[in-house]
This record gives structure tokens, C-alpha cells and sequence, in this order.
């Protein structure tokens, strides 16, 4: 009789899989497929507007085409990556197919005029709506359409940045703080896995990022890279980072809270944005911190790649990427944050390198990763991005730079849909089950 169960045991399970890589395998097909457009996309008006400085100064005209676009067609589409959230959590509203079109559309709109934006709310964005669809048309119950959501988010998130593994990780993670459900681990695996080889197949290359590899100290962590010094510089650097976190996530927030406080005509808001943009710009001098900030126009300038490099950010250029990104997402323009912070960890990386006498390279790296966990809340996924982007040998600081901006991030977020299961210290009275915007008492929504 044991046997007898084991063996059917195994051939549920074995049904389960080949069930969900039947349903998996054309949305990531379709995922992998769109969000390979959209990259093309980003790339050519990136390129574009590099070409034509002019065109920045249409950035508040650009807004209000952005608005009306979403007044006018959207519906709950506004909603971005916190309504795919909610309807994971509780289904009822539904993610409309439109999403996908719109968000891409205003994604692009929005970088061809420099707003300082990112790809992976938009990649998001594409996975849940075709998920969405998918699971209506199939006529999906609630529970099989719950985990092609995440499988949708986690084919957007591996597709946009080329690391599949921590897009699967990740789509189990950010829906709540302090707790993962391991119910969608395959589906999420596969179709993460299959949307970057769909990306690939149709030509479109990732950005590659370095940290010299050094020699290894004699420890009793042979295998790994430890330096007790290095180590606890690595914590203080994990604090800033996750000190940078919350402070992105609450200035964005509260931008947009404010401004749809006290601008009554609402395409005004953009408008606003917009001119607030181009006025920082001159300010500050520079065009570096327009778009995404992978590259910049200028081989020396501030960027993500160069901030891996000595002299390849200013002390203050994480603050203004900071500043530019929270006025362009916050006043109603459209994108991810997910870029934008990793300019931010990599350029507060670079500074603080210079400060505690750390390889640059390295704590660029690490600050490029931890923001992120800060912001997000998904250290485990930022951990594994580390091992994805730049190898596995410093695994150890990449882990201890993401738990502690973590901790130090506070319960704050960029996404306001996400629910709290567990604290972050022992103490903290929440009641469970709470997002981020309830739990803050805010009354905006991302």
C-alpha cells in the first residue's frame, strides 16, 4: 500500500508539471517575444533622444499624452504591477488585456523624452496581462489563474534583465514581506527560464557587468571569499543601502500623494513633472540621469556601467538619479524602478568605496543589488541576481550587503500592494495580511 501511494504519489505530480509546462510555455513564448520588443523599442528611442536634445524639452507634452492615454482607454490599467498584486492575492478586478499595449506604449513615450524611468515595471506589467488573458480565455479556476500571474511576473522580470533564476525567485517573493509560498516554483521557474531564451532567440543582448575576481584569503571559509575587515565594511554599506531604499520608496510615494492632493486638473500633474525635470537638468548640468542610466550620451559620464569604474560617478549622482526618478514615476509618468535603483545602489556604491577603502568594483556591484532587496523586499532574489550578473565568488557579501539594506529599508516598499506576513524585528505591531500603503496609512496607490 505504501508503494502503491508513493507511485501514485509521483504521477499526480508528474501530471501537475506537464499540465503547467503545456500552460507556461506559449505566455513565456509571448512574454519573451514583447518584452524583446520593448527592449528594441527602449534602445532605439534611447539612441534617438541622444541624437536630439530638443527632445526633452517635450517632456511635459509627453505627459499629458501619457495621461490621456490612460483616461481615456486604460481603466484599471493605472493600477501597474500593484493591481497584477492585489488580483494575486485577492481575485475580483481582473488585469485587463489592454495593460500590456499601454504600458509599453507609455514606457517608451516616456524614455524617448527623457523622463528617468525604468524596464521592469513594464515587463511586469506585459507578463500579468498576458497571464491574465491567457488564464480568462483558458477559462482557468481562480487558483491555476493565481499562479499563472506569477508565472507572468516572473517571464517579465527574467526576460527584461537575462537572469531567470531571479525572476522565478523573485515572483514567489515580492507578494509578501517575510514570507514565500513555494506552490508556484516550477511554473515561475520554467517560465522565467524560457522567456530569456526567447529574448535571446530574437537577437536582443543584455548589459554585462564585472567585479575583478581577487585572490581569495586563507579562512576557514576556504571556499569562499572572507575578510572579516571587508566583511564588516559590507555591513556599513548595506545600512546606506538600505537607508537609500526607503528613501526612494518614500519620496516616490509621497510625491504622488501629494500631487494628486493638491493638483485638481489632473493632467497638470505630468506637466509639472515634466518641467520640474527639464529644470533639474539644467540645474545639474548633465543629461546623465534622463532615461534609464545603463549608458550615458557621454563615454565618461554618470552611468551604471561606468559607476564600476574609478572616477565613473560623482558623490552626489546616486541622489540625483534618486531625485529625477521619484519626480518622473511619482508625477505620472511611466516605467520601472528597478533600473533607476540600480544606477542608484551602483553610484552610492562607487561613493562609499571611496570612503571605506573598498574595491570599487565590488561595492558597486553590491549596491547595485541591495537597493534593489531594499526597495523590493526580496533579498533572496537580489542575492541570487548577484551570483547571475557577476559569479558566484562573493556570494557571502552579496547576501550580508542585501539582508542588512533589508532590515534597514524599513517597511516601506516601491510596490504598495504588498502584504506584510512576517516583521522585520520581533516587535513590530502589524496586523498580518496588511500592504505597505495600509500599514502607513496612506491613502495612494503606486
Amino acid at each position: 500500500m505504501n508503494k502503491q501511494f508513493k507511485f501514485s504519489e509521483q504521477f499526480h505530480i508528474t501530471r501537475h508539471l506537464l499540465k503547467w509546462t503545456l500552460l507556461v510555455m506559449p505566455l513565456a513564448l509571448i512574454v519573451g517575444s514583447l518584452v524583446a520588443l520593448f527592449l528594441w523599442l527602449l534602445d532605439k528611442a534611447t539612441l534617438f533622444r541622444w541624437h536630439h536634445d530638443w527632445l526633452l524639452w517635450l517632456l511635459p507634452v509627453a505627459g499629458i499624452a501619457i495621461h490621456f492615454l490612460y483616461k481615456l482607454w486604460g481603466k484599471n490599467s493605472e493600477g501597474g504591477n500593484n493591481l497584477i498584486m492585489d488580483e494575486i492575492h485577492e481575485p475580483g478586478g481582473g488585469v485587463p488585456w489592454r495593460m500590456a499595449p499601454l504600458v509599453i506604449l507609455s514606457t517608451v513615450i516616456t524614455h524617448l523624452f527623457g523622463g528617468s524611468a525604468g524596464r521592469e515595471g513594464t515587463a511586469v506589467q506585459v507578463g500579468g496581462s498576458i497571464a491574465a488573458g491567457a488564464g480568462k480565455l483558458l477559462k482557468l479556476s481562480p487558483a491555476d489563474i493565481r499562479i499563472m500571474l506569477m508565472a507572468g511576473i516572473a517571464a517579465g522580470f527574467g526576460a527584461v534583465f537575462g537572469t531567470p533564476i531571479t525572476g522565478a525567485i523573485f515572483a514567489l517573493e515580492v507578494l509578501a514581506i517575510g514570507r514565500i509560498k513555494y506552490d508556484a516554483l516550477l511554473p515561475c521557474l520554467m517560465a522565467s527560464l524560457f522567456a530569456d531564451i526567447v529574448v535571446g532567440t530574437w537577437g536582443i543582448h543584455h548589459t554585462h557587468y564585472h567585479i575583478l575576481l581577487r585572490e581569495i584569503p586563507p579562512s576557514i571559509l576556504s571556499f569562499l571569499h572572507f575578510d572579516l575587515l571587508l566583511l564588516l565594511k559590507v555591513i556599513i554599506a548595506g545600512i546606506a543601502f538600505g537607508l537609500a531604499s526607503n528613501f526612494f520608496a518614500t519620496l516616490t510615494h509621497g510625491i504622488k500623494h501629494q500631487s494628486n492632493k493638491w493638483i485638481k486638473q489632473k493632467w497638470l500633474i505630468p506637466v509639472i513633472g515634466g518641467c520640474t525635470v527639464i529644470a533639474l537638468t539644467y540645474a545639474v548640468g548633465t543629461s546623465d540621469y534622463l532615461g534609464l542610466g545603463v549608458n550615458s550620451s557621454n563615454p565618461g559620464g554618470n552611468s551604471i556601467v561606468n559607476a564600476f569604474n574609478i572616477g565613473g560617478a560623482t558623490s552626489f549622482s546616486w541622489f540625483w538619479k534618486l531625485l529625477f526618478t521619484s519626480i518622473t514615476l511619482g508625477m505620472g509618468f511611466k516605467g520601472g524602478e528597478v533600473t533607476p535603483l540600480f544606477f542608484i545602489g551602483a553610484a552610492l556604491g562607487n561613493t562609499l568605496a571611496v570612503l571605506l577603502g573598498v574595491p570599487i568594483d565590488l561595492l558597486a556591484g553590491l549596491g547595485f543589488i541591495a537597493v534593489f532587496a531594499g526597495a523590493t523586499n526580496t533579498p533572496l532574489a537580489c542575492t541570487l541576481m548577484g551570483v547571475e550578473l557577476f559569479g558566484g565568488e562573493y556570494i557571502l557579501y552579496y547576501a550580508v550587503s542585501c539582508f542588512t539594506a533589508y532590515y534597514f529599508s524599513g517597511h516601506t516598499g516601491i510596490y504598495t500592494s504588498q502584504r506584510i506576513a512576517v516583521g522585520k524585528q520581533p516587535d513590530y505591531k502589524f496586523q498580518e495580511g496588511q500592504t505597505i500603503t495600509q500599514l502607513n496609512n496612506h491613502e495612494y496607490k503606486n
